[in-house]
């Protein structure tokens, strides 16, 4: 099994543990309001759509700078490449204050104060599902395992 695919099987385990609490405490209308605020840069559908920032659709469960063609910062690749998994608590700490998380990261957002609208809007990303994370945690029946590439991070 290559190394990315136990990652991301890794990431999906802890995504489905992790994703559970903050639905439950956080609360998914408030966080669709929060999320206004990162929609400038921001798509919730993994469509194509070019935006500065990669689309958020399954990031919990999901390997930083996973997002194919998106071009993230150095720190980001790194932490990719490192089997970093964006876990409720993980996206919790890097919007609270993304560049004393991730020095470097090209997110030019100041980051998110107050706690409650970070669980708000960790709760409603985590409601959209991990597509992405699933789709990269498991190959389809028949299909072969997707080939290790080089993270690229934001």
């Amino acid at each position: 099994m290559s190394r990315n695919l136990k990652a991301a099987s890794l990431g999906l385990i802890i995504a489905t543990f992790t994703a559970l609490p903050v639905l439950a405490e956080g609360d998914i209308a408030k966080g669709e309001k929060v999320f206004k605020k990162c929609a400038a840069c921001h798509t919730v559908e993994n469509d194509g759509s070019k935006r500065a920032g990669p689309h958020l659709e399954g990031i919990i469960g999901r390997t930083s700078a996973a997002v194919e063609g998106f071009a993230y910062s150095g720190k980001m690749k790194e932490l990719g490449a490192e089997g970093h998994i964006w876990t409720a608590e993980e996206l919790e700490k890097f919007l609270e204050n993304p560049k004393k998380m991730v020095p470097g990261t090209k997110m030019s957002f100041a980051g998110l104060k107050k706690p409650e609208e970070r669980t708000d809007l960790v709760a409603y990303l985590a409601s959209l599902g991990g597509a992405a994370a699933t789709e990269e945690a498991a190959p389809a029946e028949g299909e072969a395992a997707p080939a290790e590439t080089e993270a690229s991070g934001g």
